[in-house]
């Protein structure tokens, strides 16, 4: 009888090992599929920064500013080197104006912008760097998106595919978030380039984007560098973290942000922190098979509050087993 009562306690032992060992598993698994516990509020930062979307200055370019973006010209590529822009909520949904496809040169740079001749017969679309469809809210900023200073040769599959994707994606980030700051353009560092037209407009070989959510409590960014081609590969496998892309574009983004706030939000991303589903305005019938789905949609507000308990329960045991830093370096909180 005492041997009997003795396997069934060492039976038992190692069922209860067992099952601490699957937790832990499960654990490490869920620690790594989650996202860091956000980047905690502070009442000063989360004031309103001035220019917080414009990148540094570039040497030598002249910088200039339509209705609702500013743009960074490079004459040597008759390109914008960058084109930043705050996205609101309610910009996305606007709906004072329709495309109007007024393609024309920008007056305000001095030395002359690309031309309508330039692209003609080039065999590259127009490929707008602010998109036309974040201008829905006014007639004006719809029309200057037409700006050829805001143009840039692309791919007509890349334009039309993954890069309308992407700027789909991004109003979704800006209607669940509230707002986003954009900045975006080709890369300008990977030359030689083919040039079109009697203007000798670069073609670029890559064009980046990079978001910065700066909504408390949570403020976070992620970048995206893809090149100038036709792609059926996800955008989540183009995602970068801002530093990587300010390493590509040898630019200074979010540079007004307080410098610890900068190096901690732009050193990491974590492409479960977004959503990838392109926004379809109302009334739009969406191409393909997703559908979005808002940020208020009961089963999402569920699965939300589940994530949100998780990312706090392994902020909890990381701090009590003593790695935060460890844990930290594996962006685990």
């Amino acid at each position: 009888m005492a041997r009997r009562n003795t396997r069934k306690k060492k039976h038992l032992i190692r069922k209860i090992i067992l099952l601490v060992i699957i937790l832990v598993v499960l654990f490490i698994v869920l620690s790594f599929l989650t996202p860091p516990a956000a980047v905690p509020s502070d009442d000063n930062i989360a004031e309103p920064i001035p220019g917080l979307e414009l990148p540094m200055p570039v040497p030598g370019e002249i910088i200039i500013s339509h209705t609702g973006y500013t743009l960074s010209y490079n004459e040597k590529y008759e390109l914008p080197s960058w084109v930043s822009y705050e996205l609101t909520r309610d910009e996305v949904l606007g709906n004072a104006a329709e495309r109007n496809d007024n393609f024309r040169s920008d007056p305000l740079v001095p030395t002359g912008s690309a031309s309508l001749q330039d692209y003609r017969g080039s065999g590259y679309d127009r490929g707008h760097m602010a998109a036309a469809a974040d201008f829905k809210w006014s007639e004006e900023a719809m029309s200057d998106t037409f700006f050829l200073s805001n143009m840039a040769p692309q791919e007509p599959s890349f334009n039309r595919g993954i890069w309308a994707d992407l700027e789909a994606v991004a109003r979704t980030a800006a209607y669940d978030n509230g707002s986003i700051f954009i900045t975006t353009g080709p890369v300008l560092t990977d030359g030689p380039y083919r040039t079109i037209g009697e203007n000798e407009v670069a073609v670029p070989k890559r064009f980046y984007k990079v978001f910065l959510d700066f909504t408390a409590p949570e403020y976070k960014a992620i970048g995206f560098v893809l090149p100038n081609e036709g792609s059926d590969n996800s955008l989540q496998s183009y995602a970068l973290s801002v530093d990587d892309v300010e390493e590509i574009t040898g630019l200074d983004f979010y540079h007004a942000l307080p410098d610890d706030l900068e190096n901690e939000i732009e050193g990491s991303f974590n492409v479960s922190d977004w959503s990838f589903t392109p926004f379809v305005p109302t009334k739009e019938v969406p191409q393909g098979d997703f559908s979005y789905v808002s940020p208020d949609d009961p089963a999402d507000i569920v699965v939300d509050m589940i994530i949100a308990a998780f990312v706090d329960l392994k902020e909890a045991v990381f701090t009590y087993l003593g790695i935060e830093d460890l844990a930290r370096r594996l962006s685990l909180m």
